[in-house]
This record gives C-alpha cells, sequence and structure tokens, in this order.
C-alpha cells in the first residue's frame, strides 16, 4: 500500500459529512424555511413521476470489466464544439435567489471553474444580463410564450446579453400541481402571512440574508426573465399566477424562431420519440430529455425509460438527459441509455442553500470524483467507452 500527500479542501464545518449529493438536503432543511425546503425538494401531485426517475436509474446496472488500466481516465466531454471537464451541468432553477443570495450568479462562476456548463433558468430572480456577465455560461432557458408580439422582443434581450444557446421550455403549458410545497405555504406568487411569517421568523438567517439583505441592496425579489423587461414581485397578496399564454405555443412558433435565432436551440421538455424527430426535421439543435424532475405531468413515464425510446430513432439530433440524477453513476448510466450530456438540477440548489459558493463547489466535486471513480471501477478509460459496456435493467439493488 502506497499512501501520499494530498491537500483537503477546506469546508465548512456543516459540510464536513457531506460525503454525497444526497447528504446537502439535510443541511439544507436546517437552513430553509419549511415553504421554501417544499418547493426545492418537492413534486408535481403524488410525487408520482419522481420516484419513477429514481427508480428508473436504480433498476439499471453495469456489468464492470476488469484487468484494464484505468490510470488515464478522461471524463471530459465535447458538446456543441465546446470541452467540458465532466459530462455533466447544472440544469436550469427558478427562484434560486430564495434559496441562497446571489444563487443565479454562484451557480454560474461555480460552474465555470469546474469546467461545466450552466443553464439559467427564465424563472430566475436576477437578471439575465448580472449573470451573463459573472460567469461563462452561455444556456439560458426561456418560457416562451404563444405569441409573437412577445417572442421577437425576448429574443434580442437574450441576444444582446450575449447568450449563445437558447434552450425552450416546452413542457410547461400550464402551471403543474405543485400540492407538495403549496400545503407547506409555498405558492407564486407568494402570499405573505401568519404561517409564512413564523417560518422566517424560526429561520432568522435567512429572513435577513435573502428578504432583508435584498430590500437593502436595492435587488427586489421579482421574475426578472420571463420577458423582455422585469416580471411581478414574488411576494404579492393580490396577483394571481399567470403564464402568459404558454398553452399557446406551437412548433409554428418553434420554427419561427429557428429562422431568427442564429444561436443554437434545445427544447427541454421532450419526452417523445415523435416530437424529437419533428424537433430534429425542424432543424433545431439538441434535446433535453426531461419530465421536469417530476413536477410537471405526476403520470409520465421516467425519464430514462424516455430517453431509451428517443436514442434509439434520431439521427442527428444532439440528445441530453435530465432528471433523479443523485450520483455519477447515474451520469455514466444516461450515457449508456444514449444522452450526449447530463443536467442535474435539485442537488445544486441544496447545495447552494447549505453552504452558498462552498456548496456548490463541493457538490461539483463529489460529483466529478464520483464520474471518475465509477470510470475506474466499471473499466473504462474515456466516455465514449460507455457505449460498450453491458447494462441490465431490473437488476436487485
Amino acid at each position: 500500500m502506497h499512501a501520499r500527500l494530498a491537500q483537503a479542501p477546506v469546508l465548512p464545518a456543516r459540510l464536513r459529512n457531506v460525503l454525497c449529493l444526497n447528504d446537502f438536503a439535510s443541511v439544507a432543511k436546517r437552513r430553509l424555511p419549511a415553504a421554501m425546503f417544499a418547493y426545492v425538494q418537492g413534486w408535481a401531485e403524488d410525487g408520482a413521476a419522481h420516484r419513477r426517475n429514481l427508480a428508473a436509474l436504480g433498476a439499471r446496472a453495469f456489468v464492470p470489466r476488469v484487468l484494464v488500466d484505468i490510470e488515464q481516465r478522461d471524463a471530459s466531454t465535447t458538446l456543441f464544439g465546446v470541452e467540458y471537464a465532466s459530462p455533466f451541468g447544472i440544469a436550469p432553477m427558478g427562484f434560486s435567489r430564495m434559496a441562497a443570495p446571489h444563487a443565479d450568479e454562484l451557480l454560474a462562476r461555480e460552474a465555470a471553474r469546474a469546467g461545466v456548463p450552466f443553464i439559467l433558468s427564465g424563472a430566475s430572480l436576477t437578471p439575465l444580463e448580472t449573470v451573463r456577465a459573472v460567469g461563462s455560461t452561455s444556456w439560458f432557458q426561456a418560457y416562451i410564450p404563444g405569441d409573437t408580439k412577445r417572442i421577437d422582443p425576448m429574443l434580442e434581450r437574450i441576444a444582446a446579453a450575449g447568450f449563445e444557446t437558447l434552450v425552450i421550455n416546452v413542457d410547461t403549458a400550464v402551471h403543474g400541481q405543485h400540492e407538495f410545497a403549496e400545503k407547506r405555504g409555498f405558492r407564486s406568487p407568494v402570499k405573505p402571512g401568519m404561517q409564512l411569517a413564523w417560518q422566517a421568523l424560526c429561520r432568522p438567517s435567512w429572513c435577513w440574508r435573502i428578504v432583508c439583505a435584498s430590500a437593502l441592496a436595492g435587488r427586489p425579489l421579482r421574475f426578472e426573465n420571463m420577458d423582455a423587461s422585469a416580471g411581478p414581485p414574488v411576494f404579492s397578496r393580490t396577483l394571481v399566477r399567470d403564464i402568459g399564454r404558454r398553452g399557446a405555443l406551437n412548433w409554428t412558433h418553434v420554427e419561427r424562431i429557428r429562422q431568427r435565432w442564429a444561436g443554437r436551440i434545445v427544447l427541454k421538455g421532450v419526452m417523445s420519440a415523435a416530437d424529437a424527430l419533428s424537433a430534429e426535421r425542424l432543424g433545431i439543435d439538441g434535446i433535453i430529455v426531461s419530465n421536469h424532475g417530476g413536477r410537471q405531468v405526476d403520470c409520465a413515464i421516467s425519464s430514462l425509460d424516455a430517453l431509451e425510446a428517443i436514442a434509439a430513432r434520431v439521427s442527428t439530433l444532439v440528445v441530453m438527459y435530465d432528471g433523479g440524477v443523485r450520483r455519477g453513476s447515474d451520469v455514466l448510466k444516461a450515457i449508456r441509455c444514449g444522452a450526449r450530456f447530463v443536467f442535474v438540477g435539485r442537488p445544486l440548489l441544496m447545495a447552494a442553500a447549505a453552504a452558498d459558493a462552498a456548496g456548490i463547489a463541493h457538490a461539483l466535486d463529489l460529483l466529478k470524483r464520483e464520474v471518475s471513480t465509477t470510470m475506474g471501477l466499471l473499466g473504462v478509460n474515456r466516455i465514449d467507452e460507455i457505449a460498450g459496456l453491458e447494462l441490465h435493467c431490473n437488476a436487485l439493488s
């Protein structure tokens, strides 16, 4: 046995027992009001689609290869001509500034340091121009309305900010039923009341860092990127949620956007092979196979099952994956099932809530390390070798 000295990262005390992505949730729960934690953790209706995502990944198992020299492992992956350090990135997440101060900027900055992409959400509470300036992210996920008069100014704003990849969310024609979060006090817009006031008093640090600091800094908590101009505030007693004619969005709008947008276009939320083929025919560059982490259609199949069906049918479309990823092995399973790249959402927001930038950096390091370790244990040196491994379904855990 040979030993060598290694410089251990200096972590906040609350992260010293955080050894995998799942461990961030318990730390975040102690720092967030119950309503906010329920939003980050939550799902639609009964959580069946969320559980299917986890179960589908758990049901797949590799057959490892042995006696392979794996000392030159390289997890780097090229996506749309850009080389990334690992085959995963950070998925778009709304309301991030409600989980941690400056969360959108922190996610962009730490993703850049780790050499992976970050997709800024249109439901974010930080102006997209600000996030584009602090990090190297060039991906923006837009909630496009089925209204040409509103689409064109939005595209102009996104392009002017310097974003190169436009991600169009296509699975939110109507807003899903988030009963889990609503029962704990989280709605959009958030209606102040005794329940939320008590929760805030129980988490005074969160109240000061999020609500008070935003007010003092003149950075209101409001939807900044849903349209060409800033939108409504997050907290309101009188406003009701209006998703802005997203129910009218259709393939005609997507075709027109393809003609006008000079950069790459990715559709996020595609679950049907027929829809993937339609995207391919329109010249869309890529899709992210995703059931929105189980936060929209609770009766949907798992994202991984959809991925396998889609990857078997398309030819030129870049197929990516999102849904239920908690381990480096999950990343590799999605790649084996046909994904070129994988995006991880909920655990990274838990990490931001747990310890701000340090939490995000630690989460990315953990996942990168797991990808590399699992590659070594499976007997592969490069990501493209994953396709040659046997993968069994419904294996006993």
